[in-house]
């Protein structure tokens, strides 16, 4: 990605995230460029291993979080109230904040054409702040203080359902529970899968 789609991809963002009037937004925009947000990789190997591909990734599932609302809106009314603009925005946005700095630049090789070559990848590194995904997003976006909902901190706690689950009963039935009483939960687990699969796919 070349920088001027990145400092597009920045301003678009921002604009978005601040549109939602949230108290504590400054600070989360100061704190994720603290952290390297806007220039890290979205995974090591897989969906945008590339600079800025975390905040490409970002947007992309927020541009598909609110096509669903859209979608499940129409089919269900009585779901905008529970599905607000501003709660999609906050929750697809910011569901990866988690990523900003456990990435880092490393050498490593590959076989290309029956040959060796050397090149700089990534490496995933939690260490420093070892909390977990989702709610290490929910807990640094708190501290940072922003203005968060029940079903925001519930969604992006939960959107990596499918890791979370593996080998808890307890965390299944959290799941399945948040599940039952947060719609914007579903919007969010399908627009991360959608962003990641297909659109960001290889």
């Amino acid at each position: 990605m070349d920088e001027s789609a990145r400092l597009a991809d920045r301003e678009r963002f921002e604009g978005a995230l601040r549109a939602t009037g949230r108290g504590g937004v400054e600070n989360v925009l100061n704190e994720l460029g603290r952290l390297g947000f806007f220039e890290a990789p979205a995974s090591t190997k897989f969906h945008l291993a590339e600079k800025g591909g975390l905040l490409r990734h970002s947007l992309n599932v927020y541009d598909q979080a609110r096509l669903l609302r859209q979608v499940e809106c129409r089919v269900r009314p009585d779901l905008a109230e529970r599905l607000p603009e501003d709660g999609v925005a906050v929750a697809s946005l910011l569901h990866d904040v988690c990523k900003a700095d456990v990435y880092r630049e490393e050498l490593k090789h590959r076989k290309v054409g029956g040959r060796w070559e050397d090149y700089v990848g990534y490496a995933y590194d939690s260490s420093s702040f070892p909390l977990g995904h989702g709610e290490k997003s929910v807990i640094r976006l708190l501290r940072w203080g922003l203005e968060m909902t029940d079903d925001e901190m519930i969604a992006i706690r939960w959107h990596m359902h499918a890791w979370d689950l593996a080998d808890s009963p307890e965390a299944r039935g959290s799941y399945g529970s948040a599940s039952d009483r947060c719609p914007l939960l579903a919007i969010l687990v399908a627009a991360d899968g959608l962003a990641a699969h297909i659109q960001e796919a290889k």
